[in-house]
């Protein structure tokens, strides 16, 4: 058998018993003792931090640029949909079923086949570090950002999600706004107070109306929608005194949370309070090697509708991997067989044009 063969079959073993293992955010210990089981086994030096295991190619150098593969290995919940066990890896029709298949499984175990390709390989001009980690799904500090801490600073990235293996370059960063509209209470029958509601729903309409200048080629506007709203109030007779509505904001790369949320306050009389500013939207450059390598390779560049730890990774990082995004978190998930072995042949040779440079 020959070493990309025995790559491929070690993957969706590891796959299939991932998938066996529940992992959802914050509950990943299993998994990452499974990966890390499954570099013991092939003498792979490894760490484990959290939930999170990373290891260095064997004759990493300081002196060299360091290329991050990363991936995650928790789940979201599987939806009530479900007619198939979630946890029980399935193979049929030339599909592997099972939550976390597709969104990110097949990508994890397909950079983790890259990573010991490379592992013992010396002359390479850059230095390959993998990271299995957490909490990607709820965007939790106990993944990436706490990974990073530990490894030497990547200087690129490939981030493993389905992307149908074409190259997602830029990716909408994530504002979530905590809005507060302000009235006065009152009786609703003696036409007394100020309605909080009418408020919010004058604010909602500008949210739902308003349409900023720079459109991007990649990412297309910026995209605010409410997906919220509630009073405390449960009396039919009480006008309310406030409403707290959650607005969720896709910026591209044409702006900064910080002048997008100026833009806001300026337009709405509702207090709004963003989360965090950590997922911000980010880009890689069609001439950085790493999407010139996928282009090589026949792959097509987009800009990604949706986020992941690409917007945590404080490098040029690329988007990439097995699978589609449209199957993630649906009932029954999958990913065919092939697109795993397509992804560690193609992970395998950008990374391989990347390190042994023409």
């Amino acid at each position: 058998m020959n070493e990309h063969q025995q790559l491929f079959e070690n993957a969706v073993a590891l796959l299939k018993e991932l998938i066996s293992i529940p992992s959802f955010s914050k509950e990943e210990h299993g998994t990452a003792g499974a990966i890390s089981k499954f570099l013991a086994l092939r003498s792979v030096e490894h760490s484990w931090v959290g939930n999170n295991i990373y290891a260095l190619n064997k004759h990493f150098d300081p002196a060299k640029p360091t290329l991050l593969l990363n991936s995650h290995h928790d789940t979201v919940k599987p939806n009530k949909g479900y007619t198939l066990d979630p946890f029980t890896p399935l193979e049929k029709d030339g599909k592997l079923f099972g939550l976390g298949s597709n969104d990110a499984g097949g990508a994890l175990v397909s950079l983790i086949a890259c990573f010991l390709h490379f592992y013992e390989k010396e002359g390479m001009a850059y230095n390959i570090a993998i990271a299995a980690t957490a909490e990607e799904e709820i965007s939790g500090p106990n993944g990436i950002e706490y990974t990073l801490k530990y490894l030497p600073v990547p200087d690129c990235a490939i981030v493993g999600e389905p992307t149908l293996l074409n190259m997602a370059i830029a990716e909408r960063g994530l504002m979530v706004l905590d809005c507060v509209a302000k009235g006065r209470s009152g009786h609703a029958a003696r036409n007394e107070g100020e309605n909080a509601i009418t408020k919010a729903v004058k604010d909602i309409e500008w949210f739902n109306s308003y349409s900023f200048p720079k459109v991007s080629g990649l990412l297309g506007p910026v995209k605010m929608t409410v997906t919220v709203i509630e009073t405390d109030n449960k009396a039919h007779n009480v006008v309310p005194d406030s409403c707290r509505f959650v607005t969720d904001i896709r910026v591209n790369e044409c702006y900064s949370f910080e002048e997008v949320l100026n833009t806001i306050k300026q337009n709405v009389a509702a207090e709004c309070t963003p989360r965090s500013f950590r997922m911000r939207s980010s880009i890689i450059h069609e001439d950085h090697p790493l999407v010139v390598a996928g282009k090589k390779l026949g792959r097509t560049v987009y800009g990604s509708p949706t986020t992941s730890d690409k917007a945590l990774i404080p490098c040029p990082a690329l988007k990439l991997g097995p699978g589609d995004s449209a199957r993630s978190h649906t009932a029954d998930e999958f990913i065919f067989i092939d697109e795993i072995r397509q992804g560690i042949e193609l992970y395998i040779n950008i990374t391989g044009l990347l390190a042994y440079p023409q």
